[in-house]
C-alpha cells in the first residue's frame, strides 16, 4: 500500500532504520518523473546517513549511468529519444542490482553519467562490501515492461518523488540550458521528450511504497 501522506525527513530516515534492522544488504529505490528531485532526495539521504553511519556504510548507484552512449543511440536511430526507457542498458542495470545481493563480499564497479559530456562513464562508482545500504535512483524503477519489471523485486522499498509539474518543467528547461541547449531548444526537448517520459513514469506512482514531496520535507 502506497503511503502518500507527507513524511518529514526524520520519518523517512526512521523508515530506513527499520529496513536496516533486517540482516543483509538493503537497496532503496528512488523514482519519479524527470526533474522531480530524485537526485536531490538521494543526496539529502546520503548526507544524513553518511554522517550517522559513516561514509563506508552507504552507497549510491544511479540508474543514469546505464544510459546507452550516443554512438549506440545513433546506431539504433534513437538519439532524439534519449532518456526513454529503451535508451538504457536495462540488462546491465538489473545485473548490477542482482550482484549487490549475490556478491556482497565483492566491490561492485558501476558507471556514472557525466552531465557535462551527456555520456556514461564506465566503472566510475565503487560499491564496497561495507556498504549495507545502497540507494539507487532513476525514472523507470517501477515500470512493468521492457525488462524493467525485474528491478522492483531487487529493491527493499521504492519511493516516488513528485513536485508541482510547472516547477518540474522549469527545472528541466534550466538544466538543458545549463548543458548547452538554447532556451528554445531546451523547452522543445522538455515538451517533446521529457514530458513523454514523465507521463510513462507517472503511471507507476501507485506501485511505490512511499510518495515524497520535497517541498514538504
Amino acid at each position: 500500500m502506497t503511503v502518500s501522506a507527507p513524511l518529514s525527513l526524520p520519518q523517512l530516515l526512521e523508515r530506513l532504520a527499520r529496513l536496516l534492522a533486517s540482516p543483509g544488504r538493503v537497496v532503496l529505490g528512488i523514482t519519479g518523473p524527470p526533474g522531480a528531485g530524485k537526485s536531490t532526495l538521494a543526496e539529502m539521504l546520503l548526507a544524513h546517513l553518511r554522517a550517522n553511519l559513516g561514509s563506508d556504510a552507504v552507497g549510491h548507484l544511479p540508474m543514469d549511468g546505464f544510459h546507452l552512449a550516443d554512438v549506440q543511440l545513433d546506431r539504433l536511430g534513437n538519439r532524439d529519444r534519449k532518456g526513454a526507457p529503451d535508451t538504457f542498458d536495462v540488462d546491465g542495470y538489473v545485473a548490477a542490482l542482482q550482484r549487490l545481493h549475490d556478491r556482497p563480499d565483492r566491490t561492485l564497479f558501476v558507471p556514472s553519467f557525466e552531465r557535462d559530456l551527456e555520456q556514461p562513464v564506465a566503472a566510475a562508482i565503487a560499491i564496497e562490501p561495507s556498504m549495507r545500504l545502497v540507494i539507487t535512483e532513476g525514472n523507470y524503477l517501477l515500470l512493468s515492461g521492457g525488462g524493467w519489471e525485474r528491478v522492483r523485486p531487487l529493491l527493499a522499498e521504492t519511493w516516488f518523488v513528485e513536485v508541482d509539474p510547472d516547477v518540474r518543467r522549469d527545472r528541466l528547461v534550466r538544466r538543458h540550458e545549463q548543458f548547452g541547449k538554447s532556451p528554445a531548444d531546451a523547452r522543445a526537448w522538455v515538451e517533446r521528450s521529457d514530458e513523454a517520459n514523465a507521463a510513462v513514469v507517472g503511471g507507476t506512482r501507485d506501485a511505490a511504497d512511499v510518495v515524497v514531496r520535497l517541498d514538504r520535507l
